[in-house]
């Protein structure tokens, strides 16, 4: 039995030539849109309909289409990576709308994270966080050991999986009203400090990186808790704890 069925959309997209530019809201009609088309597929068909009409497309951030990169960065009728949770932009359905919807569709809203084409933002900012601190040393002088001959305990390991599912795709800042980023840093800090092969640098790693991430403009948490409702990978909060726990020990320590 087919119960595929298509939707006539009323779409408001926030336009802004570039970063410099003030922005607005435009809105198109589209129609035909299938139940079972992906978001970004139905922005797709949007940005064919413009090209034939000579108009210039809708500018949005994409990859993998998968779930896995956290390019696809989209607020949409506002909340991060739309009405559903536990998922990416890029794996929400049109059948989470009805026909007639109109559809709110906006880039990430984040003084770190500044406009550079309509629904693309600057997110470089997590890279240059990472830089300060996200890597590990490694013995190269021929002794290493293989890391499954390092013993974990599994509840540790868990934990670090957990916080390693993280893609950087900026939900928690975009939704949080303080655009803080804890979440995400805290997620990368927990990765590695749950870890043996990541406690060399444990208490450079956590005074660097939250460094980084004040010098970069983001808030600070106070736990609301919007970001862990909207992650896509649904990171805890623990792992701001978690993070908040390492940065007092490693000031403490340099004291």
């Amino acid at each position: 039995m087919n119960t595929r069925k298509y939707l006539s959309l009323t779409l408001k997209i926030w336009r802004q030539k570039n970063r410099k530019s003030k922005g607005k809201f435009e809105i198109y009609e589209i129609s035909g849109i299938s139940t079972d088309s992906s978001f970004l597929e139905m922005l797709d068909i949007l940005n064919e309909q413009l090209i034939n009409e000579n108009k210039d497309p809708v500018a949005f951030d994409h990859d993998c289409r998968e779930g896995i990169c956290g390019m696809c960065s989209l607020y949409i009728n506002g909340r991060a990576h739309g009405p559903d949770t536990g998922i990416t932009t890029c794996q929400l359905h049109m059948r989470m709308f009805s026909d007639g919807d109109t559809i709110i569709i906006e880039p990430w809203r984040s003084i770190a994270f500044p406009v550079i084409k309509d629904l693309i933002t600057d997110r470089s900012a997590f890279d240059r966080i990472m830089a300060a601190g996200g890597f590990i040393s490694a013995n190269t002088s021929g002794n290493t050991l293989d890391a499954n001959a390092v013993p974990i305990p599994k509840a540790d390991a868990d934990k670090a999986m957990d916080a390693a599912a993280c893609i950087s795709c900026g939900a928690c800042v975009a939704c949080c009203p303080n655009g803080a980023a804890m979440l995400f840093v805290g997620a990368k800090v927990s990765h590695f400090a749950l870890l043996p092969q990541g406690k060399v640098e444990r208490k450079r790693r956590v005074l660097n990186m939250v460094k980084a991430m004040d010098d970069e403009g983001f808030g600070n948490c106070s736990v609301i808790g919007a970001c862990e409702v909207e992650c896509p990978k649904n990171i805890s909060l623990d792992t701001i704890a978690r993070m908040n726990r390492e940065y007092i020990n490693a000031w403490l320590s340099e004291e």
